[in-house]
Protein backbone atom coordinates (compact mmCIF):
# COMPACT_ATOMS: atom_id res chain seq x y z
CA UNK A 1 0.00 0.00 0.00
CA UNK A 2 1.25 3.07 -0.85
CA UNK A 3 2.21 5.61 1.58
CA UNK A 4 -0.15 8.59 1.97
CA UNK A 5 1.89 12.15 1.23
CA UNK A 6 0.90 15.10 2.83
CA UNK A 7 1.87 18.97 3.95
CA UNK A 8 1.12 21.64 6.29
CA UNK A 9 -0.45 24.53 4.61
CA UNK A 10 -0.93 27.90 5.79
CA UNK A 11 -4.87 29.03 5.37
CA UNK A 12 -3.99 32.58 5.57
CA UNK A 13 -1.41 32.56 2.39
CA UNK A 14 -1.45 29.21 1.12
CA UNK A 15 2.87 28.74 1.70
CA UNK A 16 3.33 25.08 1.83
CA UNK A 17 6.23 23.37 4.08
CA UNK A 18 6.88 19.87 5.03
CA UNK A 19 5.94 20.11 8.89
CA UNK A 20 4.12 22.15 11.12
CA UNK A 21 5.06 25.18 12.51
CA UNK A 22 3.88 27.55 14.93
CA UNK A 23 4.63 31.01 12.62
CA UNK A 24 4.12 31.38 8.86
CA UNK A 25 7.69 32.59 7.50
CA UNK A 26 5.15 33.93 4.11
CA UNK A 27 2.79 36.33 6.26
CA UNK A 28 3.90 36.25 9.62
CA UNK A 29 0.33 34.45 11.35
CA UNK A 30 0.79 32.58 13.61
CA UNK A 31 -1.04 29.08 13.78
CA UNK A 32 -2.38 29.17 10.82
CA UNK A 33 -0.96 25.83 9.55
CA UNK A 34 -3.34 23.08 8.71
CA UNK A 35 -2.36 19.02 7.48
CA UNK A 36 -3.53 18.43 3.97
CA UNK A 37 -3.05 15.38 2.20
CA UNK A 38 -1.43 16.10 -1.53
CA UNK A 39 -1.04 12.61 -2.67
CA UNK A 40 -2.83 12.94 -6.51
CA UNK A 41 -4.29 9.70 -8.20
CA UNK A 42 -3.38 9.74 -11.74
CA UNK A 43 -5.34 12.88 -13.43
CA UNK A 44 -8.07 12.52 -16.11
CA UNK A 45 -7.27 14.76 -18.75
CA UNK A 46 -10.06 17.19 -18.64
CA UNK A 47 -10.12 17.81 -23.09
CA UNK A 48 -12.21 21.51 -24.38
CA UNK A 49 -13.32 20.50 -27.81
CA UNK A 50 -13.52 24.17 -28.55
CA UNK A 51 -9.45 23.78 -27.97
CA UNK A 52 -7.75 23.38 -31.06
CA UNK A 53 -4.56 24.94 -31.39
CA UNK A 54 -1.14 24.56 -29.68
CA UNK A 55 0.86 27.05 -28.13
CA UNK A 56 4.77 28.26 -30.08
CA UNK A 57 6.91 31.01 -29.44
CA UNK A 58 6.32 33.92 -31.70
CA UNK A 59 8.49 37.08 -31.91
CA UNK A 60 6.69 40.17 -30.78
CA UNK A 61 6.59 42.20 -33.85
CA UNK A 62 5.29 39.45 -35.88
CA UNK A 63 2.03 39.38 -33.54
CA UNK A 64 -0.97 40.66 -35.17
CA UNK A 65 -2.99 43.37 -33.34
CA UNK A 66 -6.28 42.18 -32.73
CA UNK A 67 -9.24 44.68 -31.94
CA UNK A 68 -10.31 43.48 -28.27
CA UNK A 69 -14.03 42.27 -28.53
CA UNK A 70 -15.90 42.64 -25.16
CA UNK A 71 -18.84 41.38 -24.56
CA UNK A 72 -21.91 44.24 -23.39
CA UNK A 73 -23.93 43.01 -20.58
CA UNK A 74 -27.32 44.42 -19.54
CA UNK A 75 -25.76 45.44 -16.65
CA UNK A 76 -24.30 48.90 -17.02
CA UNK A 77 -22.78 49.32 -13.67
CA UNK A 78 -21.16 46.05 -14.32
CA UNK A 79 -19.87 47.25 -17.59
CA UNK A 80 -18.23 50.05 -16.11
CA UNK A 81 -16.33 48.45 -13.31
CA UNK A 82 -15.04 45.70 -16.04
CA UNK A 83 -13.79 48.48 -18.05
CA UNK A 84 -16.52 48.55 -20.99
CA UNK A 85 -17.68 45.12 -20.95
CA UNK A 86 -16.93 41.44 -20.39
CA UNK A 87 -13.79 40.06 -21.94
CA UNK A 88 -13.71 36.45 -23.55
CA UNK A 89 -11.84 33.93 -21.95
CA UNK A 90 -11.76 35.89 -18.78
CA UNK A 91 -11.57 34.86 -15.11
CA UNK A 92 -13.18 36.72 -12.56
CA UNK A 93 -13.36 36.88 -8.89
CA UNK A 94 -16.29 38.03 -6.93
CA UNK A 95 -15.89 38.93 -3.35
CA UNK A 96 -17.99 40.18 -0.35
CA UNK A 97 -19.17 39.74 2.61
CA UNK A 98 -22.09 37.16 3.61
CA UNK A 99 -25.50 38.19 2.94
CA UNK A 100 -24.27 41.61 0.97
CA UNK A 101 -25.78 40.47 -2.68
CA UNK A 102 -23.35 38.81 -4.59
CA UNK A 103 -25.77 35.37 -5.69
CA UNK A 104 -27.86 37.72 -6.31
CA UNK A 105 -26.20 40.18 -8.58
CA UNK A 106 -24.93 37.38 -10.76
CA UNK A 107 -28.29 35.32 -10.78
CA UNK A 108 -29.50 38.68 -11.62
CA UNK A 109 -27.02 38.94 -14.49
CA UNK A 110 -27.28 35.26 -15.55
CA UNK A 111 -31.15 35.99 -16.13
CA UNK A 112 -31.12 38.94 -18.05
CA UNK A 113 -28.95 38.31 -20.76
CA UNK A 114 -31.30 36.83 -22.93
CA UNK A 115 -29.04 36.65 -25.42
CA UNK A 116 -26.17 34.45 -23.92
CA UNK A 117 -26.04 30.87 -23.22
CA UNK A 118 -25.26 30.92 -19.40
CA UNK A 119 -24.74 28.49 -16.64
CA UNK A 120 -25.14 28.90 -13.66
CA UNK A 121 -23.34 26.31 -10.97
CA UNK A 122 -24.13 26.82 -7.36
CA UNK A 123 -22.09 24.37 -4.64
CA UNK A 124 -24.46 26.27 -2.10
CA UNK A 125 -28.30 26.68 -2.92
CA UNK A 126 -30.94 23.77 -4.09
CA UNK A 127 -32.55 24.42 -7.30
CA UNK A 128 -35.81 25.12 -5.85
CA UNK A 129 -34.05 27.96 -3.98
CA UNK A 130 -32.41 29.38 -6.70
CA UNK A 131 -35.90 29.28 -9.20
CA UNK A 132 -37.56 31.15 -6.25
CA UNK A 133 -34.78 33.77 -6.72
CA UNK A 134 -34.92 33.85 -9.91
CA UNK A 135 -38.76 34.45 -10.00
CA UNK A 136 -38.41 37.01 -7.45
CA UNK A 137 -36.02 39.42 -9.61
CA UNK A 138 -37.79 38.16 -12.98
CA UNK A 139 -36.96 35.63 -15.22
CA UNK A 140 -36.12 36.73 -18.65
CA UNK A 141 -33.61 34.27 -20.29
CA UNK A 142 -34.49 30.81 -21.16
CA UNK A 143 -30.87 29.58 -22.19
CA UNK A 144 -30.00 29.89 -18.57
CA UNK A 145 -29.24 26.48 -16.98
CA UNK A 146 -28.90 25.86 -13.12
CA UNK A 147 -26.84 23.09 -12.41
CA UNK A 148 -25.64 22.06 -8.21
CA UNK A 149 -22.49 20.32 -8.48
CA UNK A 150 -19.65 20.20 -6.21
CA UNK A 151 -17.26 18.28 -8.29
CA UNK A 152 -15.23 20.53 -10.94
CA UNK A 153 -14.91 17.18 -13.08
CA UNK A 154 -18.50 17.13 -13.69
CA UNK A 155 -19.26 20.38 -14.11
CA UNK A 156 -16.61 20.04 -16.84
CA UNK A 157 -18.70 17.39 -18.52
CA UNK A 158 -22.04 19.29 -18.59
CA UNK A 159 -20.25 22.33 -19.68
CA UNK A 160 -19.11 20.45 -22.49
CA UNK A 161 -22.98 19.37 -23.30
CA UNK A 162 -24.32 22.99 -23.08
CA UNK A 163 -21.37 24.83 -24.84
CA UNK A 164 -21.98 28.22 -22.63
CA UNK A 165 -21.42 31.88 -23.32
CA UNK A 166 -20.84 32.21 -19.58
CA UNK A 167 -20.49 30.23 -16.90
CA UNK A 168 -20.72 30.80 -13.35
CA UNK A 169 -18.86 29.20 -10.05
CA UNK A 170 -21.20 29.95 -6.75
CA UNK A 171 -18.63 29.54 -4.80
CA UNK A 172 -15.27 28.34 -5.20
CA UNK A 173 -14.56 27.23 -1.61
CA UNK A 174 -17.67 24.63 -2.04
CA UNK A 175 -15.76 23.12 -5.35
CA UNK A 176 -13.52 19.95 -4.79
CA UNK A 177 -11.51 18.33 -7.91
CA UNK A 178 -11.16 14.12 -6.87
CA UNK A 179 -7.56 14.06 -7.62
CA UNK A 180 -6.91 16.14 -4.30
CA UNK A 181 -7.50 13.90 -1.45
CA UNK A 182 -8.59 17.54 1.04
CA UNK A 183 -11.57 18.32 1.75
CA UNK A 184 -13.52 21.55 -0.31
CA UNK A 185 -12.28 24.83 1.27
CA UNK A 186 -8.63 23.88 1.45
CA UNK A 187 -5.48 25.81 0.06
CA UNK A 188 -5.07 22.50 -2.01
CA UNK A 189 -8.80 22.58 -3.27
CA UNK A 190 -9.05 25.90 -4.12
CA UNK A 191 -5.84 26.80 -5.52
CA UNK A 192 -6.20 23.41 -7.80
CA UNK A 193 -10.13 24.49 -8.95
CA UNK A 194 -8.98 28.13 -9.60
CA UNK A 195 -6.16 27.21 -11.99
CA UNK A 196 -8.77 24.03 -13.84
CA UNK A 197 -10.87 26.87 -14.04
CA UNK A 198 -8.52 29.42 -15.60
CA UNK A 199 -7.16 27.14 -18.27
CA UNK A 200 -11.03 26.22 -19.20
CA UNK A 201 -12.05 29.50 -19.29
CA UNK A 202 -8.48 30.85 -21.61
CA UNK A 203 -8.83 27.32 -24.03
CA UNK A 204 -12.30 27.67 -24.74
CA UNK A 205 -12.83 31.50 -24.50
CA UNK A 206 -15.69 31.64 -22.21
CA UNK A 207 -15.58 33.92 -19.54
CA UNK A 208 -15.96 32.78 -15.90
CA UNK A 209 -17.20 34.41 -12.95
CA UNK A 210 -16.65 32.52 -9.34
CA UNK A 211 -17.85 34.01 -6.05
CA UNK A 212 -15.62 33.74 -3.12
CA UNK A 213 -15.71 34.27 0.58
CA UNK A 214 -14.22 36.42 2.77
CA UNK A 215 -12.20 36.41 6.32
CA UNK A 216 -13.38 37.86 9.38
CA UNK A 217 -10.65 40.50 8.69
CA UNK A 218 -12.30 41.61 5.47
CA UNK A 219 -9.68 39.95 2.73
CA UNK A 220 -10.35 36.91 0.06
CA UNK A 221 -10.63 34.11 1.65
CA UNK A 222 -8.07 31.28 0.11
CA UNK A 223 -4.20 31.44 -0.80
CA UNK A 224 -3.06 35.28 -1.87
CA UNK A 225 -1.98 33.57 -5.02
CA UNK A 226 -5.76 33.04 -5.88
CA UNK A 227 -5.95 37.25 -6.66
CA UNK A 228 -3.19 36.67 -8.93
CA UNK A 229 -4.09 33.64 -10.86
CA UNK A 230 -7.35 35.70 -12.23
CA UNK A 231 -8.25 38.33 -14.16
CA UNK A 232 -10.26 40.43 -12.28
CA UNK A 233 -10.29 40.88 -8.31
CA UNK A 234 -14.51 42.69 -7.80
CA UNK A 235 -15.35 43.41 -4.38
CA UNK A 236 -18.96 44.11 -3.44
CA UNK A 237 -19.72 46.80 -0.64
CA UNK A 238 -21.69 48.05 1.55
CA UNK A 239 -23.66 47.55 4.99
CA UNK A 240 -26.79 45.32 5.17
CA UNK A 241 -28.72 47.86 7.48
CA UNK A 242 -28.72 50.27 4.13
CA UNK A 243 -29.99 49.60 0.85
CA UNK A 244 -27.21 50.99 -1.23
CA UNK A 245 -24.00 48.78 -2.34
CA UNK A 246 -21.15 49.55 -3.95
CA UNK A 247 -18.92 47.63 -6.53
CA UNK A 248 -15.31 48.14 -7.07
CA UNK A 249 -12.46 46.51 -9.35
CA UNK A 250 -9.17 45.76 -6.99
CA UNK A 251 -7.91 44.15 -9.64
CA UNK A 252 -8.28 44.74 -13.26
CA UNK A 253 -6.19 43.43 -16.42
CA UNK A 254 -8.49 44.81 -18.80
CA UNK A 255 -9.13 48.45 -17.59
CA UNK A 256 -9.31 50.89 -14.65
CA UNK A 257 -9.37 50.36 -10.99
CA UNK A 258 -10.80 53.53 -9.97
CA UNK A 259 -14.51 52.79 -11.26
CA UNK A 260 -17.56 52.89 -9.12
CA UNK A 261 -21.18 51.06 -9.70
CA UNK A 262 -24.08 51.74 -7.28
CA UNK A 263 -26.82 49.38 -6.81
CA UNK A 264 -29.91 50.14 -4.56
CA UNK A 265 -31.01 47.22 -2.70
CA UNK A 266 -34.68 46.49 -3.41
CA UNK A 267 -37.61 43.61 -2.80
CA UNK A 268 -37.54 42.62 -6.76
CA UNK A 269 -33.27 42.36 -6.63
CA UNK A 270 -30.32 44.88 -7.09
CA UNK A 271 -31.47 48.22 -8.91
CA UNK A 272 -28.89 50.13 -10.93
CA UNK A 273 -27.77 53.84 -9.47
CA UNK A 274 -26.96 55.51 -13.13
CA UNK A 275 -26.98 58.83 -11.09
CA UNK A 276 -25.47 58.51 -8.26
CA UNK A 277 -25.66 62.00 -6.96
CA UNK A 278 -29.28 61.18 -6.65
CA UNK A 279 -28.81 59.26 -2.87
CA UNK A 280 -25.30 61.41 -2.10
CA UNK A 281 -27.43 64.42 -1.65
CA UNK A 282 -29.98 64.84 1.19
CA UNK A 283 -33.06 66.69 0.07
CA UNK A 284 -33.54 68.99 2.57
CA UNK A 285 -35.67 72.07 3.04
CA UNK A 286 -34.07 73.88 5.98
CA UNK A 287 -31.10 75.97 5.54
CA UNK A 288 -28.65 74.11 7.71
CA UNK A 289 -24.94 74.71 8.74
CA UNK A 290 -22.05 72.48 8.13
CA UNK A 291 -23.34 70.96 4.96
CA UNK A 292 -21.47 72.06 1.83
CA UNK A 293 -21.72 69.88 -1.68
CA UNK A 294 -18.65 68.97 -3.37
CA UNK A 295 -18.15 68.04 -6.71
CA UNK A 296 -15.68 64.47 -7.16
CA UNK A 297 -14.32 62.19 -9.98
CA UNK A 298 -14.83 58.49 -9.29
CA UNK A 299 -12.61 57.13 -12.52
CA UNK A 300 -14.68 58.52 -15.42
CA UNK A 301 -18.16 59.14 -13.90
CA UNK A 302 -18.27 62.72 -12.02
CA UNK A 303 -20.48 62.87 -8.92
CA UNK A 304 -21.65 65.46 -6.16
CA UNK A 305 -21.17 64.17 -2.67
CA UNK A 306 -22.89 66.19 0.15
CA UNK A 307 -19.94 66.42 2.84
CA UNK A 308 -20.97 67.22 6.81
CA UNK A 309 -19.64 68.68 9.58
CA UNK A 310 -19.81 69.63 13.35
CA UNK A 311 -17.69 71.86 15.18
CA UNK A 312 -18.08 71.85 18.85
CA UNK A 313 -16.35 73.48 22.01
CA UNK A 314 -14.58 70.57 23.20
CA UNK A 315 -15.99 69.06 26.69
CA UNK A 316 -12.76 67.32 27.71
CA UNK A 317 -8.56 68.83 27.36
CA UNK A 318 -7.80 66.94 24.12
CA UNK A 319 -10.13 68.17 21.40
CA UNK A 320 -11.20 65.08 19.36
CA UNK A 321 -11.17 64.53 15.25
CA UNK A 322 -13.37 61.72 13.72
CA UNK A 323 -13.98 61.53 10.15
CA UNK A 324 -16.12 58.85 8.29
CA UNK A 325 -15.85 58.39 4.36
CA UNK A 326 -12.46 61.20 4.57
CA UNK A 327 -8.99 61.09 5.29
CA UNK A 328 -8.57 61.73 8.73
CA UNK A 329 -4.72 63.26 8.65
CA UNK A 330 -6.31 65.02 5.85
CA UNK A 331 -8.24 66.72 7.91
CA UNK A 332 -6.21 67.71 10.53
CA UNK A 333 -4.09 69.54 7.45
CA UNK A 334 -6.88 71.17 6.56
CA UNK A 335 -7.49 72.36 9.69
CA UNK A 336 -3.95 73.45 10.71
CA UNK A 337 -4.51 75.89 7.27
CA UNK A 338 -7.72 77.02 8.36
CA UNK A 339 -5.68 78.08 11.50
CA UNK A 340 -2.47 79.29 10.38
CA UNK A 341 -3.56 81.06 6.94
CA UNK A 342 -7.10 81.93 7.76
CA UNK A 343 -6.84 82.75 11.27
CA UNK A 344 -9.44 80.64 12.80
CA UNK A 345 -9.52 79.07 16.10
CA UNK A 346 -10.05 75.37 15.92
CA UNK A 347 -7.32 73.73 18.20
CA UNK A 348 -9.70 73.81 21.32
CA UNK A 349 -12.96 72.22 19.61
CA UNK A 350 -13.83 69.00 18.44
CA UNK A 351 -14.49 68.44 14.22
CA UNK A 352 -16.21 65.22 13.06
CA UNK A 353 -16.76 65.09 9.76
CA UNK A 354 -18.95 62.73 7.66
CA UNK A 355 -19.23 62.07 3.81
CA UNK A 356 -22.86 61.21 3.01
CA UNK A 357 -24.02 57.85 1.59
CA UNK A 358 -21.99 55.47 2.82
CA UNK A 359 -19.04 56.01 0.48
CA UNK A 360 -15.24 57.14 0.57
CA UNK A 361 -13.86 59.91 -1.15
CA UNK A 362 -10.15 60.30 -1.73
CA UNK A 363 -10.42 62.73 -4.49
CA UNK A 364 -8.52 66.34 -3.74
CA UNK A 365 -10.96 68.24 -5.65
CA UNK A 366 -13.29 67.47 -2.20
CA UNK A 367 -11.14 69.64 0.22
CA UNK A 368 -12.73 73.05 -0.29
CA UNK A 369 -16.27 71.36 0.26
CA UNK A 370 -14.63 70.11 3.61
CA UNK A 371 -13.20 73.21 4.66
CA UNK A 372 -16.60 75.58 3.71
CA UNK A 373 -18.43 73.06 5.74
CA UNK A 374 -16.73 73.15 8.79
CA UNK A 375 -16.14 76.93 9.06
CA UNK A 376 -20.01 76.97 8.38
CA UNK A 377 -20.87 74.95 11.38
CA UNK A 378 -17.99 76.53 13.22
CA UNK A 379 -19.90 79.93 12.50
CA UNK A 380 -23.45 78.50 12.28
CA UNK A 381 -24.19 80.26 9.03
CA UNK A 382 -25.89 78.07 6.36
CA UNK A 383 -24.30 77.16 2.37
CA UNK A 384 -26.65 77.79 -0.10
CA UNK A 385 -27.59 74.85 -1.35
CA UNK A 386 -27.31 75.66 -4.67
CA UNK A 387 -23.47 76.19 -4.10
CA UNK A 388 -21.25 73.25 -5.17
CA UNK A 389 -17.60 73.36 -4.98
CA UNK A 390 -14.72 71.42 -6.87
CA UNK A 391 -10.90 72.45 -5.81
CA UNK A 392 -8.10 71.40 -3.88
CA UNK A 393 -6.64 73.78 -0.86
CA UNK A 394 -2.57 73.80 -0.46
CA UNK A 395 -0.73 74.42 2.59
CA UNK A 396 -0.31 77.88 2.29
CA UNK A 397 -4.30 78.37 1.80
CA UNK A 398 -3.99 78.93 -2.28
CA UNK A 399 -7.36 77.25 -4.07
CA UNK A 400 -5.63 74.83 -6.45
CA UNK A 401 -6.76 73.34 -9.52
CA UNK A 402 -8.07 69.78 -10.52
CA UNK A 403 -8.60 67.44 -13.05
CA UNK A 404 -11.94 66.75 -15.24
CA UNK A 405 -12.89 70.16 -14.41
CA UNK A 406 -15.15 70.16 -17.41
CA UNK A 407 -17.04 67.04 -16.37
CA UNK A 408 -17.48 68.44 -12.66
CA UNK A 409 -19.01 71.62 -14.28
CA UNK A 410 -21.58 69.98 -16.64
CA UNK A 411 -22.83 67.46 -13.27
CA UNK A 412 -23.35 70.09 -11.31
CA UNK A 413 -25.02 72.10 -13.87
CA UNK A 414 -27.02 69.13 -15.11
CA UNK A 415 -28.35 68.88 -10.93
CA UNK A 416 -29.85 72.31 -11.05
CA UNK A 417 -26.44 73.93 -9.44
CA UNK A 418 -26.87 77.89 -10.18
CA UNK A 419 -22.92 78.03 -8.77
CA UNK A 420 -20.05 76.34 -8.46
CA UNK A 421 -16.84 77.89 -6.99
CA UNK A 422 -13.25 76.69 -8.38
CA UNK A 423 -9.68 77.32 -8.39
CA UNK A 424 -8.68 80.82 -11.34
CA UNK A 425 -5.83 78.58 -11.75
CA UNK A 426 -8.63 76.05 -14.10
CA UNK A 427 -7.23 76.84 -17.69
CA UNK A 428 -9.45 76.86 -20.83
CA UNK A 429 -12.49 77.08 -19.44
CA UNK A 430 -15.16 79.28 -21.19
CA UNK A 431 -17.95 80.62 -18.90
CA UNK A 432 -20.03 80.63 -22.30
CA UNK A 433 -20.41 77.34 -22.46
CA UNK A 434 -21.76 77.07 -19.56
CA UNK A 435 -25.86 78.03 -17.88
CA UNK A 436 -23.88 77.38 -14.42
CA UNK A 437 -22.37 80.38 -12.99
CA UNK A 438 -18.47 80.00 -12.29
CA UNK A 439 -17.10 81.29 -9.35
CA UNK A 440 -12.82 81.57 -9.93
CA UNK A 441 -11.04 81.95 -6.19
CA UNK A 442 -7.41 82.04 -5.55
CA UNK A 443 -7.54 81.70 -1.80
CA UNK A 444 -9.61 80.79 0.84
CA UNK A 445 -10.58 84.13 2.40
CA UNK A 446 -12.26 85.05 -1.00
CA UNK A 447 -14.50 81.44 -0.93
CA UNK A 448 -15.66 82.79 2.38
CA UNK A 449 -16.80 85.91 0.53
CA UNK A 450 -18.62 84.51 -2.26
CA UNK A 451 -20.34 82.12 0.25
CA UNK A 452 -21.13 83.81 3.40
CA UNK A 453 -21.14 87.68 1.89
Amino acid sequence: MAKVKSAFFCQNCGHETPKWLGKCPSCNEWNSFVEEVIEKQIPSVVAFSRSSKQAAPQAIQSIAPQDQVRIRLHDNELNRVLGGGLVPGSLILFGGEPGIGKSTLLLQMAVAESGLTVLYVSGEESEQQIKMRGERIGLGNDRCFILTETNIQHIFTQAEGVQPGLLIIDSIQTLYSSQIESPPGSISQVRECTAQLLRYAKQTGVPVFIIGHITKEGALAGPKVLEHMVDAVLQFEGDRNHVYRLLRAIKNRFGSTNELGIYEMLGKGLRQVENPSEILITTHDENLSGIAIGATMEGMRPMLVEVQALVSTAAYGTPQRSSTGFDVRRLNMLLAVMEKRCGFKLGAKDVFLNIAGGIRVDDPAIDLAVVAAVLSSNADLHIDKRIALAAEVGLSGEIRPVNRIDQRISEAEKLGFEKIILSRFNKGIDPKNYKIELVQCGRIDEVLRALFA
